[in-house]
């Protein structure tokens, strides 16, 4: 997917290749897929009282988010991807180049939830906003989100809202 950083839109180009083929990882905590390196981190989402522990990969930087999940097949059911955008912005994604349905939560800086799409459609180029600014978005398998009770006004903690 790509997103749009208020009027600039991102598009991710064919040229990177598949992140999840999380072929391991490096003992440093990462995964490589055709030259884009994504950190691994964890992070946790309190919801209905209850803390849910993901594994994510940190698309940190204009590379990795401009990569971001395009063409990967499978991921775990309590993996994903963390967009880190270093401040709160309007943002936008796209589905362009992916393959499996995500669920998009939106995330404010202090690290509450503001919105979540579900099911993005795979190869899509519809527009998905994020409907207020927001410091990152968090990409999970599609349906996880309603599966295990995200929702607006959830707590992500994780270092870059500061409360982990």
């Amino acid at each position: 997917m790509a997103f749009n950083l208020g009027t600039r839109r991102l598009s991710r180009r064919l040229v990177f290749g598949v992140p999840l083929l999380l072929a391991a990882g490096s003992a440093c905590g990462q995964s490589e897929n055709d030259g884009v390196t994504f950190e691994k981190s964890s992070l946790v989402i309190v919801s209905g009282g209850r803390e849910i522990k993901f594994e994510i990969e940190m698309a940190d930087t204009e590379p990795r988010r401009t990569h971001g999940l395009m063409f990967r097949k499978q991921m775990g059911a309590y993996e994903g991807m963390l967009f880190d955008f270093h401040r709160e912005e309007p943002v936008a994604f796209w589905m362009k180049n992916t393959l499996i349905p995500l669920d998009m939560v939106f995330i404010a800086a202090d690290g509450t939830v503001r919105h979540v799409h579900a099911n993005a459609v795979p190869m899509s180029t519809d527009s998905i906003p994020s409907g207020a600014p927001v410091r990152g978005v968090l990409e999970i398998n599609g349906g996880t989100a309603r599966l295990l009770g995200i929702k607006r006004g959830d707590k992500v903690r994780h270092p870059i809202f500061g409360n982990a």
